[in-house]
């Protein structure tokens, strides 16, 4: 028995476009059925969605049969907490809120066994080595570990290439929201300083070699980054979906309720 090769990992690897979905409703039977409907990935969010370590196991389970390709956001760059991601079977981290190189070599670390890194080596209880049923798990998981890294400030923006730079990075996104509240512009992730600011990171991040990703929900600032090189690029989310959908839905019968 062999660990689950990283699909993901690859194709940002040679620079495919990855369509995403944000997956903020913290209920597996809801990412299930995303999970089906064709996007290359979805992002199962521990930062601003109310998951925890079960209901993030929950997900990934329920996600295991499809095409689409999990990928975990913890609440913080915490060791402790990314090596129990790990351990369920997280491929895929999103780490958020890094502000240097520093910050950038620790999140590697913390998915590296030693000497490498710092990551517990409990692999006999995890299921991401099927329980020591893929007997090379300890010597390979590096391979098919995926670590992107958040920029969302503009004193992250200011150390781009020095977090690029750093051996074991796969890519680095850009966290819209975050980074017009830090430019003084709170509320205006679409304003167009921040697209100018996100297109020039995404431009250094390729130059890199790297993965550049951004969430973007309008379909024409979605266009912009994807032209200026961004290969995982976040077009929506659950929660937005689902209460569009459901506003639209009820304001369409009110009139005749009336």
């Amino acid at each position: 028995m062999t660990a689950p090769a990283n699909p993901f990992k690859r194709a940002l690897a040679q620079g495919q476009t990855q369509i995403g979905l944000w997956a903020a409703l913290a209920d597996s039977y809801v990412t299930e059925l995303l999970a089906g409907t064709g996007f290359d990935w979805l992002l199962i969010d521990g930062e601003h969605a109310p998951n925890d370590l079960r209901s993030t196991l929950a997900q990934l389970q329920a996600v295991a049969p499809y095409p689409t390709h999990p990928i975990v956001r913890p609440v913080r760059n915490d060791s402790a907490l990314i090596k129990q991601l790990l351990d369920i079977g997280v491929q895929t981290l999103l780490v958020p809120m890094i502000e240097n190189a520093g910050e950038a070599r620790a999140a590697v670390a913390a998915t590296r066994y030693p000497p490498q890194g710092i990551r517990g080596v409990g692999s006999a209880l995890a299921r991401a080595s099927r329980w020591n049923g893929a007997p090379d798990y300890l010597h390979s998981a590096a391979d098919e570990l995926c670590v992107l890294v958040q920029v969302e400030t503009v004193s992250a923006l200011g150390q781009l290439d020095e977090i690029a730079a750093v051996e074991g990075v796969n890519g680095v996104f850009f966290g819209p929201a975050d980074l017009s509240a830090s430019m003084g512009l709170l509320g205006q992730p679409g304003a167009p300083a921040v697209r100018e600011a996100i297109c020039n990171g995404i431009r250094t991040v390729r130059a890199r070699g790297l993965g550049a990703g951004v969430l973007a929900v309008d379909p024409v600032v979605a266009a912009g980054y994807l032209e200026a090189g961004a290969t995982f690029v976040a077009v929506g989310s659950d929660v937005a979906l689902l209460a569009r959908s459901a506003s639209e839905l009820a304001a369409r019968y009110r009139p005749r309720a009336a």
